[in-house]
């Protein structure tokens, strides 16, 4: 009797695969787990780099809304890349936290399993801020930083869906660290580093605290490394094929965007 083997191709295509899918950049190995090596990996390195950019750029303002909406009257530009960097590190992170889930989950299935759902449900209520925070900003550049901070300070509070997240963004990043420490996935440093992400700050115009940096400083010191691992777990795509990624990609971001401003 004979038995045949599949063997994957995670840098290419199998014979067959329609045109319009040889030319995507899919690098997909049936032997990963969701979202794959690429993804997770440049997720890992790229979300806690452009979070802490995020973080540091504001640490020159004071931490509480009305400062934040008198900051972006006058000194937009930065405060706009802040907060622009911060929303998107806060949307690449959920590759990294399926990645990180991923790798814990065969020697501690259940923190993998609640750590990862708490904080990827913890990111929908800091996307929801980050919306908020950029009404609140228009608003200050077309009536005032005053009249923002009157608005802002008499909606402070109001319930919403995501307020019921908020003790998960925090549960999540400790369940996640224990579990990366029993699993071996991280050591003893970097497992407390990745649980200090639990104290940054959540809600509407969140400034920069000490333990702001600090929050996002071990986010950085557990994850990048951990990124660069999981890229390198594999062979390097050719030059050719990691040319057509980066230009496929970079025209879908830059279609993407055009279409997004359209409404």
């Amino acid at each position: 009797m004979t038995t045949t083997t599949t063997r994957s191709t995670p840098l290419g295509h199998r014979p067959g695969t329609p045109a319009v899918a040889r030319l995507l950049p899919v690098a997909w190995d049936g032997d990963a787990p969701f979202p794959g090596r690429w993804v997770g990996g440049v997720s890992l390195v790229a979300a806690p780099v452009l979070l802490a950019t995020g973080v540091l750029l504001r640490l020159p303002f004071h931490f509480f809304f009305p400062e934040q909406l008198a900051a972006c009257v006058e000194h937009p530009g930065l405060i706009a890349t802040s907060y622009g960097a911060f929303a998107a590190g806060t949307a690449l992170l959920w590759p990294a936290l399926v990645a990180l889930a991923a790798r814990i989950g065969p020697r501690s299935p259940g923190p993998a399993l609640w750590g990862g759902v708490f904080a990827v449900l913890g990111l929908f209520a800091r996307t929801f801020h980050a919306g908020v925070d950029h009404l609140a900003f228009q608003l200050a550049d077309r009536q005032g930083a005053a009249a923002a901070t009157r608005f802002v300070g008499e909606a402070y509070g109001a319930f919403h869906v995501f307020s019921a997240l908020n003790l998960a963004v925090m549960g999540g990043w400790l369940l996640l660290a224990v579990g990366a420490l029993r699993a071996r996935v991280l050591g003893r440093v970097r497992a407390l580093a990745l649980a200090a992400a639990a104290a940054l700050p959540l809600g509407v115009l969140k400034g920069t605290t000490p333990l702001s940096v600090v929050a996002a400083a071990g986010l950085c010191l557990a994850l990048v490394p951990l990124g660069v691992t999981v890229l390198r777990d594999g062979p390097a795509p050719r030059r050719a094929t990691a040319l057509r990624w980066t230009a496929v990609i970079t025209a879908t971001v830059v279609l993407m965007t055009l279409i997004g401003q359209v409404g």
